[in-house]
């Protein structure tokens, strides 16, 4: 058995040392968003303790106890609160950025491990021994609870906040769930002991670590497998960079590799000690590696993939996580998905100018308080759309996923 399984067989079986989630985030202590981007949480799983992290300085600067082995973590887009799962209390530990403290302890379900909060900061989805809290962030309660596989560990939910995609480890399968009914409305086949994932920025593609030294890659129009990467020994957690061009994942045999999600091809490997947990800062400038064995955080430089700083923590490190990234402007959503298919050769330059001269169009009424105008508009956008199915420039489904998102505009807008 390999070290990798063991240490998960350990945990499905309740023992003592676990393997942890670390997060590193960013937080908001009432002053501008730059200096935001200097704090970082890192959950320490045997001393029951959140490390706070200058990203600046790259020094710990406060301690904060939470509950009995605190493993996965996710901060709110604004920075403002930390919630970390503790695996052996059953909770998880709301901490104020302002103040580096507790200022609450939600109960949820058994042996809580990944977590991540939705894009607008609502809710909380933590991954319990088969099921999923949803947590109301307003409130501090769980107000779902959603059955799912056999021991989820990762969660990551899509830009839009539409879905949550869970990693079920012994279920060998990913569940999809959909966030308006907290209901399960897919459920992935064919991945073997899954364990993180993270979903592109554009919502198009969610990556997969999995037993056997692989990523999944799947499509999340069609919820399926479509590639599989080999990357280095028992690949453990995974992000990926604020533009999308790049996925980082740790490899517990002392790696990291570097996806290019241009080719799914590994483009750079980053020797790291043991490490376990792994999150790109929001500003895509660094890579923070938690190692698990070794109590620190490594610091990867992104330009050039090499190690920068290496930072003393507490005892058994694991996931990294930074704020979660709030949700993108529609508008600039269409615009990326337009010069996408423009880079790929579906439609011209000729072709998407005249798409994103409606797109700025539809901007400006907005601005202007022109909201019928920007109706008649995104009509138009649709309907220019359909043209390009018809003449076969566009798939029917690269043009629905154009049109759906203009329909989602004209629904938030009152058209």
């Amino acid at each position: 058995m390999t070290n990798f399984t063991h240490k998960f067989s350990k945990l499905i079986l309740g023992a003592t040392i676990q393997v942890v989630a670390v997060a590193l985030f960013l937080v908001v202590f009432g002053v501008s968003a730059g200096f935001a981007q200097t704090r970082g949480y890192v959950t320490n799983a045997l001393d029951n303790t959140v490390s706070v992290i200058d990203t600046a300085t790259n020094t710990v600067v406060a301690t904060v106890l939470v509950g009995i082995t605190p493993e996965g973590v996710a901060i709110t887009p604004d920075g403002a609160f930390a919630y970390v799962a503790n695996f052996n209390s059953n909770s998880v530990s709301v901490i104020a950025a302002a103040t580096n403290t507790v200022v609450a302890t939600v109960p949820v379900g058994k042996n809580p491990f990944g977590t991540a909060i939705t894009p607008n900061g609502a809710f909380a989805y933590v991954a319990n021994d088969t099921t999923i809290s949803v947590i109301n962030i307003a409130t501090n309660t769980v107000i779902a609870t959603v059955p799912v596989g056999t021991r989820p560990i990762g969660v990551a939910i899509t830009a839009d906040g539409a879905f949550a995609y869970v990693a079920n480890f012994i279920g060998d399968s990913v569940s999809v769930i959909d966030a308006a009914t907290n209901t399960v409305t897919a459920t992935i086949p064919g991945i073997t002991l899954p364990i993180f994932v993270a979903i592109t920025p554009n919502g198009a593609s969610a990556y997969v670590t999995q037993a056997g030294g692989t990523v999944a890659v799947i499509d999340t129009e069609t919820n399926t497998v479509t590639a599989t990467i080999p990357v280095g020994l028992a690949p453990q957690a995974i992000d990926i960079t604020p533009n999308g061009a790049f996925v980082y994942v740790a490899n517990f045999g002392g790696t990291v590799s570097v996806i290019d999600t241009a080719t799914n091809t590994v483009s750079a490997t980053v020797p790291v000690p043991s490490p376990e947990g792994i999150a790109v800062r929001p500003d895509g400038a660094f890579v923070y590696v938690t190692g698990v064995t070794d109590n620190i955080v490594t610091v990867i430089d992104t330009a050039t993939n090499t190690v920068t700083a290496s930072i003393p923590v507490g005892t058994t490190p694991v996931l990294v996580a930074f704020p979660t990234r709030g949700q993108t402007d529609p508008i600039d959503s269409l615009v990326a998905q337009v010069e996408a298919l423009v880079a790929g050769g579906s439609i011209t330059q000729n072709q998407a100018a005249g798409l994103l001269d409606k797109l700025e169009e539809i901007r400006t009424k907005l601005d202007n308080g022109q909201t019928a105008a920007a109706c008649n508009q995104l009509s138009s956008f649709i309907n220019q759309i359909n043209a390009l199915i018809n003449s076969g420039s566009l798939t029917a489904s690269q043009g629905q996923a154009l049109i759906d998102a203009a329909n989602a505009i004209k629904a938030s807008i009152g058209c």
